[in-house]
């Protein structure tokens, strides 16, 4: 297995942005996936510099994925959406079925991202069909789901599975962040820039709940599979994502490092630098919050 490391899901300065991806360049990382994928009011960087971006990372040896965004709202959003279809320099994960339809007729082979909501083989043959050369399960799968599917998916696809950060559970045409300030969408005043890892959200009781990150809900908690590569191997996935986060993502991408080279100590060194309580319970097909257990005792003792 390798480790790739997925689109932003956060608004950083621009600054903050090229600084994180130039720190990205020397960690060990089979590829990289670069843009806008959440919020297209989010535009310190444009598409140009998210493709000069690319350029850097490639010239570096890593595999450049542009992703796409999730809900496209507009014929703004459309029109970017043609341009990285048609640049033709750098594979595209497709993010919503417009943009599959979009890169099939285009001929160009794809990564089908997780939000596309495939939960059966016979939707991976269509994709497969469709020129997807790389696909994700949703967040939510559990082992046993993806057991079943991959029993019967297409040889030729390869499987990447989310394995570390706050998972992306629900996006809306509303913007819960501006919602938080009482301001409307349109006028948010780009307060997602005050929340580098999303605004938490607690219950009535104080606890952990949800993130929110503009029209993107996540979990308050951070998944991980750092203990599961033994079933993720047996089950063939080739790819293990980490989402970025705004601190220590170098040491995050060293832990998972570690752990595929079967060091010691590796979940005890994720624990250190993960921002909210490590959960697995959707991979077990319990419920999504559940803590993670290795991660859970390893961080009592960090």
């Amino acid at each position: 297995m390798n480790l790739s490391l997925g689109p932003l899901q956060y608004y950083w300065s621009r600054d903050d942005v090229l600084a994180f991806y130039g720190e990205a360049a020397n960690w060990p990382l089979a590829r990289v996936y670069l843009g806008e994928s959440v919020c297209s009011r989010r535009h310190l960087l444009r598409l140009a510099d998210w493709l000069a971006l690319a350029e850097q990372l490639a010239a570096a040896g890593k595999e450049v994925v542009l992703s796409s965004q999730t809900l496209v709202e507009s014929e703004s959003d459309l029109k970017t959406l043609r341009r990285i279809v048609g640049d033709g320099r750098f594979r595209v994960e497709a993010n919503e079925w417009g943009a599959v339809r979009l890169l099939s007729e285009a001929g160009v082979p794809f990564v089908a991202g997780p939000t596309l909501n495939v939960y059966n083989h016979e939707t991976l043959d269509v994709l497969a069909g469709l020129g997807a050369q790389r696909w994700l399960p949703p967040v939510e799968m559990s082992r046993a789901s993806l057991a079943s599917m991959l029993e019967r998916a297409p040889a030729a696809i390869e499987t990447e599975v989310f394995a570390y950060g706050k998972l992306p559970l629900a996006y809306s045409a509303r913007c819960f962040t501006a919602r938080h300030y009482n301001l409307p969408k349109d006028d948010c005043q780009f307060r997602c820039l005050d929340h580098p890892d999303g605004l938490a959200l607690a219950t009535r009781e104080g606890a952990p709940f949800l993130t929110l990150n503009g029209i993107q809900t996540q979990s308050a908690g951070v998944y991980t599979l750092i203990g599961e590569l033994p079933a993720l191997r047996e089950l063939g996935v080739a790819s293990l994502r980490l989402s970025p986060q705004s601190r220590h993502m170098g040491r995050v991408v060293d832990a998972f490092r570690a752990a595929l080279a079967g060091e010691d100590g590796a979940a005890e060194k994720l624990a250190r630098v993960m921002p909210g309580p490590a959960v697995d319970g959707y991979w077990h097909g319990r419920a999504g919050l559940e803590p993670a257990g290795l991660i859970h005792g390893a961080e009592k003792h960090a």
